[in-house]
């Protein structure tokens, strides 16, 4: 099935889809300029960003982790890239020297900067997701999406007396605590109180 025959979503679940293309071209070039270096200043951010994820993937691997997810799952495998350097497509530029019309721009866009950007952003939140678990497994609105950074036991868990503390639906949440995989999330117990 291809994904533009998924099928659309239902009334009451209205699909979350931000309108840019519409707008694009009604825009001035010198806004549409200036919006195109906006998106290559985070590069010099990069750096930290990466440094933060790797303390706090070192950070869990201290505190006892282990089977963590690695960037590289965060990553698209190269042989699922469309192109390649050699059958790379590129559009018509509206002046001589615009860059839409380099093979090699639309290689590093869209087979390093995007991807590995996303891959990164996603890892790292995954990171902190874990972390966050592992510390604080007190339930809140948002906590249903850290669905994926489940973990086996927090570290209120490991304590007997500490554990008593907890309410309820946090002691027995299934995302931080395994012994728990056949009871109800918190959140989902949230979503039934509505």
């Amino acid at each position: 099935m291809k994904a533009c025959e998924s099928g659309t979503p239902p009334e009451d679940n209205k699909e979350d889809r931000v309108n840019i293309g519409r707008n694009h071209e009604a825009l001035s070039v010198l806004r549409r300029g200036v919006g195109l270096v906006l998106v290559y200043l985070p590069i010099i951010t990069l750096p930290f960003v990466f440094m933060s994820a790797y303390l706090s993937y070192y950070h869990l691997i201290m505190v006892g982790a282990k089977d963590l997810k690695k960037l590289s799952d965060f990553l698209p495998k190269r042989e699922t890239h469309r192109y390649e350097y050699k059958n790379q497509i590129t559009m018509d530029g509206s002046f001589i020297l615009s860059f839409a019309q380099s093979k090699l721009y639309w290689i590093l866009n869209c087979t390093w900067y995007c991807p590995v950007s996303v891959g990164l952003f996603e890892w790292h939140a995954y990171l902190v997701k874990v972390i966050e678990n592992w510390w604080c497994p007190f339930n809140h609105g948002r906590k249903q999406g850290y669905d994926n950074a489940k973990i086996d036991q927090s570290f209120w868990h490991i304590y007997p007396n500490e554990l008593e503390k907890l309410e309820a639906d946090d002691a027995n949440d299934p995302i931080w605590n395994d012994g728990c995989s056949g009871c109800p999330s918190a959140a989902s117990q949230n979503d039934d109180k509505k």
